[in-house]
């Protein structure tokens, strides 16, 4: 026992000490920058960064603590003095990192006005440009406050006695030695594992677990420094996108991009009849549009979808631009394309500039909040979510106890009861955004005793047949609020889904999904209305914010669908690839062939028009992102 103490306590300690120096370096962040701190926030809701940082800290230690354990226990075997040397560099490198970033971002936040990123190395690759840029101050503030953080670092390991040989008890048994060794490594990795995935729970702790603010730099002060740095430079050494840029002419990819981009904004295809109508944007998970009868005659598992369509104005040429959920709410909400081998909701440093559906709704008077039947952690939607302003975040932590739940998430027909009751003690106008989960893996919902579908695709078709109903309960429902006339119900997918002899996620038609705009306040001469232009999921944002009687200009890359002048086409990645869709057919081009691997255009006209606006956004797209952050 007194071994197994003697192998536990430094261990502890470690963990403890970096706990420490964590809330130390949120406490220097916190008085460097406490005059961008608004009035508002107050020291109690600042005070909370310092506990909602706890999972990510500890998640961070656990990245910290491992070479520790191991080093540490191979050297109270062994006791050679090199292993010594290597287990007190190992330490002191990790103190000099951590310091080093945590000093830099500090700097660097009056600048940048986020966190530090992988940005930085693009800065470090020209030294010279570093020095020519920075001020004296900065520098000068720089070294101060490394100096310090480094001084603090190893006192504070000093004081924790890290290094002192543990006490092997009675035994020098070098098999008992040994085995300890192994057990505490064994044991000590499996812990670290568990803390840095943030528990035992399905879906890994994300950036987005320190959040709790409205105000920006309060989610930055808690989301841990060195985590976020991390995350930050394996994103940055991930994608290989920037490899297989198209060789353009100078300004020939903006000039492209700038004509499909460009359409009439002043028309009159108004199908909502009354202004600032409330709205109700319910977001399917994974419905694909070869399921659904309405958009692709055949074996419908949307047989009450297909009924509200013909009411609605129903959008059939649809594409999702993506294959995940976090990338499908960023694209619909922002506007936003997606870019091959990334999520721009990984990068807060760069949608924090983009502009959203709810913020601009916001600004006219509408409450906003947005719904999800499980967890909002994945691909740090949250995260997004939370920067861009919405009035409240609802997921699976806030449903009524006693309901009954899926893996993932709760049942479709308990998330619209919620958003029913949410609705009804709303304050109109309102923004009332939902995110079903019953039609994702593993297809979790009250089995019917006959289930409709059998073979291929069959549990996921099923699970269409059970949110379908669901969505037309709660439909059923609305109709009888006082709130339905001055309602209107957007209802599109987030992603495709694989569907019998369509299954492979580099098929077009893999990416095609719905999108219908359905109530009361719809006119008559468009109800039923099929609109079969081509288009992606960001376009709703322009589509639906003209209808609403709101400028879209600021949404760059999102097209208004009802314009009369609008360019038909969507643009979409794939694993490894882009494609690109026109009314003429489609390509899609694949990075490691480095060639076209797909194409149904009708000539070689089509063909090469297609080709070179492909090429087009591609680079123009990726340009933009990178420069997201360099406002």
């Amino acid at each position: 026992m007194k071994m197994v103490f003697s192998f536990g306590k430094p261990i502890v300690l470690f963990c403890l000490f970096w706990l420490l120096i964590f809330a130390l370096q949120r406490f220097i962040f916190f008085i460097t920058h406490y005059k961008e701190i608004p009035d508002s926030v107050g020291i109690i809701n600042s005070c909370k960064a310092f506990i909602y940082s706890l999972r990510l800290d500890m998640a961070t230690i656990a990245f910290l603590v491992a070479p520790y354990i191991i080093l540490k226990s191979i050297y109270n075997t062994f006791e050679k003095r090199w292993l010594s040397f290597l287990l007190k560099a190992v330490v002191y490198l990790e103190i000099v990192l951590i310091s080093a970033i945590h000093s830099g971002e500090v700097i660097s936040y009056f600048e940048w006005g986020h966190k530090l990123t992988s940005r930085v190395f693009m800065h470090l690759s020209m030294p010279d440009e570093v020095v020519r840029t920075a001020d004296a101050s900065s520098i000068l503030y720089f070294i101060i406050l490394l100096i310090m953080e480094l001084g603090l670092g190893f006192y504070l390991l000093k004081k924790a006695k890290l290094f002192i040989n543990a006490p092997q008890g009675p035994t020098k048994n070098r098999w008992t030695l040994t085995s300890c060794s192994t057990a505490s490594i064994l044991v000590g990795i499996s812990l670290c594992i568990v803390m840095a995935r943030g528990g035992l729970q399905q879906i890994p702790i994300n950036i987005d677990s320190a959040y709790f603010s409205e105000h920006q730099i309060i989610n930055d002060i808690s989301v841990n420094s060195a985590y976020f740095f991390g995350n930050s430079y394996v994103l940055f050494n991930k994608s290989d996108a920037a490899d297989h840029l198209p060789n353009l002419l100078p300004g020939e990819a903006e000039k492209t991009t700038n004509d499909l981009y460009t359409f009439e904004r002043t028309h009159q295809n108004n199908f909502i009849s009354r202004p600032k109508p409330n709205v109700v944007l319910i977001i399917l998970e994974g419905w694909s549009a070869n399921a659904m009868g309405c958009i692709h005659p055949g074996n419908t598992a949307t047989p009450y979808f297909d009924e509200l369509a013909k009411e609605g104005v129903l959008f059939t040429n649809i594409f999702a631009t993506n294959t995940t959920s976090e990338i499908g709410n960023t694209s619909i909400f922002a506007g936003y394309p997606s870019i091959p081998e990334t999520a721009i909701s990984l990068y807060p440093e760069k949608h924090r500039n983009l502009p959203t559906i709810n913020e601009k709704l916001k600004k006219q008077g509408y409450s906003t909040q947005y719904l999800f039947s499980g967890d909002l952690k994945y691909g740090n939607i949250k995260g997004f979510l939370m920067e861009h302003g919405f009035d409240k975040l609802k997921d699976e932590n806030d449903f009524p106890s006693g309901l009954s739940k899926g893996k993932l998430n709760y049942y479709d027909k308990d998330l619209y009861n919620f958003l029913l009751a949410e609705i009804n003690a709303a304050k109109q106008p309102f923004l009332q955004c939902a995110f079903t989960g019953s039609t994702h893996s593993p297809y979790d919902h009250p089995k019917a005793s006959k289930p409709k579908f059998s073979g291929e695709e069959s549990n996921y078709l099923n699970s269409m047949i059970y949110a379908d109903k669901c969505l037309a309960e709660f439909i059923a429902k609305s109709k009888k609020s006082d709130w339905y006339k001055n309602i209107v119900f957007v209802i599109m997918s987030d992603h495709g889904h694989a569907t019998p002899g369509i299954n492979s996620p580099f098929e077009t038609e893999f990416f095609n999904i719905p999108l219908l705009i359905y109530g009361d306040p719809i006119s008559e001469a468009y109800r039923g209305k099929k609109i079969e232009k081509v288009g992606s999921q960001a376009d709703l944002a322009a589509t639906l914010l003209h209808q609403l009687g709101l400028s879209s200009e600021e949404f760059i890359f999102s097209k208004d669908l009802m314009s009369p002048t609008v360019k038909e086409f969507a643009f979409f990645s794939t694993i490894r690839g882009y494609g690109f869709i026109t009314p003429f057919g489609s390509l899609r081009y694949n990075f490691d062939s480095k060639s076209i691997l797909t194409k149904d255009l009708i000539d070689q006209n089509a063909f090469l028009k297609a080709k070179k606006e492909r090429e087009a956004c591609f680079y123009q797209f990726f340009k933009h992102f990178q420069n997201l952050d360099n406002n």
